[in-house]
């Protein structure tokens, strides 16, 4: 199971890894059979670079490279297939320098962060294929979330069924898959092997865990999540009748839920940067526990040396937070500047006095406050090439609690799936995870009171429900589609559920406007969830 991180776009980087990757896994593990992700050579999604006129030159030339490697062994390699039909998402099975086969996928998924339907023909037939003394059935990722490909592999005498797949990450994937994949062996009849990309492309976090499950459901080989590799499983194929059985194998224990969460964001933050060709990343670090928490992840993605974090006090920033926001950057190792935003504060009013004029101060002066600090950081961006990222998290977007053009400004938002409730949890499992070594994070930043700190003695409260009561209504609203009315039946108070509701709807022209960030649940803002700006739509029923 060749687990591989590639790169969307890079055809003959990809193919080069293929080849490498097959000659690694044949040397070192004495691989008959080497299976490469869905797409393996285009990576995914690759979206409209589907559609460029020179794909099918490019992917011709690529299988042309590897099939001429001589590897010495079986290799199944995703790519998209393009014929007199159309554009089909494929695999190809190769053997001794030649194809023996090709399927094309049959279940186009059209939902969520999937739009396959755009771009590629369904196809219609199984694909089998006699190797090693077996019959060996392929499908591609979707297919397996429908019951019909997998029985008619088995109906056309497959002995075991291979499955490659981009399969996004979610909170407990790799159980669903786990759960789904028992159910398609037991009732095919035959093993399945699983195989799964890895790595970050934009927003999606691709984690891997790929397995191998037998005939009667039970997991026999769970590569690591979040990890690149080439994974062994043995196939035991009985010389009379070919049937499959699997050998043990590693069965990696499952993992807790911050733990999962921690490892997606810090995947996510590392290839983002890395693919993107940016020498490093600087921040806002402002004492609170959004910034300490995004700093550490960053340092644990790209190593110390490549994260700037910048504290830019005002007025009103308190000393707790100037210290804590020292210490954590000292602790981490990470370059530290202090830059006060008072007289360039103060410069904008004054440029602004006769549009302010008898008007009293309210949110227009703070937002300045936070764009004076966007202005900065974009600054440093531009003459170091460093990417912004920006520290906000899921509740806060969902609400509008966040200022366009300040804390908004930078091209990658770590936090932007993660609610305010598992940013502490997450910052409280990064302190455990230091162990030893100290915090990571410090212990004042998690007890405090959250505050934006615009504002004298402003806490998030002034402006929102307590986070144990906004978020559980988000989650209700944004990632369940709940109605209004099925909120409060579930025990909310109507008041506060219609106004959290308002701001969501109102605040949607933000959200659009802001960057990407890692996607972590099944409704993150972005890909996931897609409503107009301009609409009539009214709360209720």
């Amino acid at each position: 199971m060749a687990q591989l991180n590639l790169l969307v776009g890079d055809i003959d980087g990809n193919a080069r890894q293929v080849v490498a990757s097959a000659r690694r896994a044949k040397s070192e593990l004495g691989a008959d059979l080497v299976v490469f992700p869905e797409l393996t050579l285009t990576g995914y999604p690759p979206e409209d670079l589907l559609l460029r006129p020179s794909l099918a030159k490019r992917i011709d030339r690529a299988l042309d490279k590897i099939i001429r490697a001589e590897i010495g062994c079986a290799l199944v390699i995703g790519f998209p297939d393009a014929n007199e039909e159309g554009l089909y998402n494929a695999l190809t099975v190769i053997e001794q320098g030649r194809r023996l086969a090709t399927y094309h996928k049959q279940r186009l998924p059209n939902y969520q962060v999937f739009d396959e339907q755009r771009y590629f023909r369904a196809g219609g037939s199984p694909c089998l294929v006699d190797l090693f003394g077996t019959r060996v059935a392929f499908t591609i990722c979707e297919d397996i979330w429908l019951e019909f490909p997998a029985l008619q592999a088995s109906n056309a005498g497959a002995k075991l069924l291979i499955n490659i797949n981009a399969s996004p990450y979610h909170i407990d994937k790799t159980n669903d898959r786990k759960t789904l994949l028992a159910e398609r062996c037991k009732r095919g009849g035959f093993p399945i092997i699983y195989v799964n990309l890895v790595g970050g492309q934009d927003e999606l976090v691709f984690d891997g865990a790929s397995l191998a499950v037998d005939a009667e459901g039970n997991t026999r080989y769970l590569a690591p999540a979040f990890e690149d590799g080439l994974y062994a499983v043995e196939i035991d194929v009985n010389a009379r009748d070919g049937s499959c059985k699997l050998a043990d194998g590693a069965v990696q224990p499952p993992l807790e839920v911050e733990q999962q969460i921690y490892r997606a964001l810090v995947l996510g933050v590392h290839d983002y940067v890395n693919k993107n060709g940016f020498p490093g990343v600087v921040l806002g670090l402002s004492g609170g526990i959004d910034s300490a928490l995004t700093l550490a992840i960053a340092a644990d993605a790209l190593g110390a040396d490549r994260v700037e974090a910048v504290m830019m006090p005002f007025t009103y920033t308190s000393d707790l937070s100037k210290d804590a926001a020292a210490r954590q950057a000292n602790a981490l190792g990470v370059e530290f500047s202090v830059i006060p935003i008072d007289d360039i504060y103060q410069a904008f009013l004054a440029a602004l006095e006769g549009e302010f004029a008898g008007s009293e101060p309210d949110v227009s002066e703070q937002n300045i406050q936070a764009r004076c600090r966007g202005v900065l950081l974009m600054g440093i961006s531009n003459k170091k090439g460093l990417l912004v990222l920006t520290t906000g998290n899921k509740s806060e977007l969902a609400v509008g609690y966040a200022t366009l053009y300040g804390d908004m400004a930078g091209g990658f938002d770590v936090l932007k799936d993660v609610s305010k409730s598992m940013v502490y949890r997450l910052a409280k499992y990064r302190n455990q995870l230091a162990g030893d070594a100290g915090e990571a994070i410090p212990r004042e930043v998690i007890e405090r009171p959250p505050s934006a700190e615009l504002a004298p003695d402003q806490i998030d409260e002034d402006n929102l429900p307590p986070y144990e009561l906004l978020d559980p209504i988000l989650e209700r609203y944004v990632e369940l589609d709940w109605s209004v009315n099925r909120i409060v039946e579930d025990g909310f108070d109507p008041e506060i559920v219609s106004r959290v509701v308002r701001m969501v709807d109102r605040n949607e022209y933000k959200r659009r406007q802001g960057p990407p960030g890692v996607r972590l649940t099944q409704k993150a803002f972005g890909r996931d969830r897609r409503y107009p700006i301009t609409n009539a739509w009214t709360p209720g029923d």
